[in-house]
């Protein structure tokens, strides 16, 4: 079993339009709502996939509500914490050529009890899981190191902890030697504190990571695939060129796809940039099913230290 852990939820509602203008009326040409929240979509990939799968996270308000009962026909398992606070709605505006701009509310503020319970709840799910997938934002009244706390404890537990964060909660949880690591370029970038323009400085840093004690490291690259750094083996995937719909939740895609076809090594590689590519050609932060994915059209290669990645993130 997977547990997926989003301490900061939200309920997306994304509309479709021909084009951004600002200050102008616009229109939308469509408009969907889904659950949403890093940790969310990647257990909603792993359910739709067929992997057992369960999503903590914390809930409160007819916000909260409304984010498990939509999850509910997915076939994600919910373990929610009652909290005083609402639970928050992001909005994504799609232009017609694939440009996304997100708009996220910051959420609710966790109360002390409210955070010792999801911690309690996440301990007790990792005893029986394999892994226990830590992603997304932290909301207020959560330190930084929240989630290099959980790994110490899910490992006590016997659990394999995977991290899918940004800024100083990603840092932070460095320090508690996860067994995966998965940001994307800009994440990584930021975490690096100095340009990664090459493949070659991605994978140096990488390297750098698993020194201090890091499994191993995931990156997605957006349009350039993936590079997976683990042990002295280093590849990189690249997906089929694709009409891009939405890129929310792509990233998520590539991690749920990644777990689950093992989580280590080349296959597991091929099968995430298939997932992260099969994201893409979906609405709004509709998560793919294995129908859509297709890993025989990615193509696994040596990484190539010259190979520039300006402006790639996913």
């Amino acid at each position: 079993m997977i547990v997926t852990v989003t301490p900061n939820p939200s309920l997306d509602r994304t509309a479709r339009l021909g084009e951004l203008r600002r200050g102008e009326v616009l229109r939308a040409e469509a408009v969907r709502l889904d659950p949403g929240g890093k940790g969310v979509n990647v257990a909603r990939a792993l359910a739709a996939a067929g992997t057992p799968t369960v999503a903590l996270l914390p809930a409160g308000g007819l916000v909260g509500e409304r984010l498990a009962d939509l999850l509910a026909p997915e076939g994600v398992p919910v373990v929610a914490v009652p909290i005083a606070g609402t639970t928050r709605s992001n909005i994504t505006l799609v232009e017609a050529d694939g440009t996304t701009t997100k708009i996220n509310e910051p959420g609710p503020e966790i109360s002390p009890a409210e955070l010792a319970t999801l911690e309690r709840r996440a301990v007790e799910l990792a005893a029986r899981a394999e892994w226990l997938v830590c992603c997304g934002s932290l909301p207020a009244g959560v330190p930084d190191d929240f989630y290099a706390r959980l790994t110490k404890l899910a490992h006590d537990a016997g659990a394999k902890v995977a991290v899918d964060s940004s800024g100083a909660p990603l840092a932070a949880a460095c320090a508690g030697g996860p067994d995966l690591l998965k940001p994307n370029l800009d994440e990584l970038t930021e975490l690096a504190g100095r340009p990664l323009p090459l493949l070659g400085d991605v994978v140096a840093f990488c390297r750098e990571l698993i020194s201090a004690g890091v499994g191993r490291v995931l990156v997605s690259l957006g349009a350039r695939g993936a590079v997976l750094v683990e042990g002295a083996e280093t590849c990189h995937a690249l997906g089929p060129l694709v009409a891009v719909r939405s890129t929310v939740g792509a990233g998520d895609a590539a991690l749920a796809g990644f777990l689950h076809a093992g989580g280590t090594g080349p296959r597991a590689l091929r099968t995430a940039v298939a997932y992260g590519t099969a994201a893409v050609t979906q609405e709004g932060s509709r998560m793919p099913t294995p129908h859509d994915v297709h890993p025989d059209q990615v193509r696994v290669l040596d990484a190539d230290p010259t190979l520039t990645l300006s402006g790639a993130a996913a």
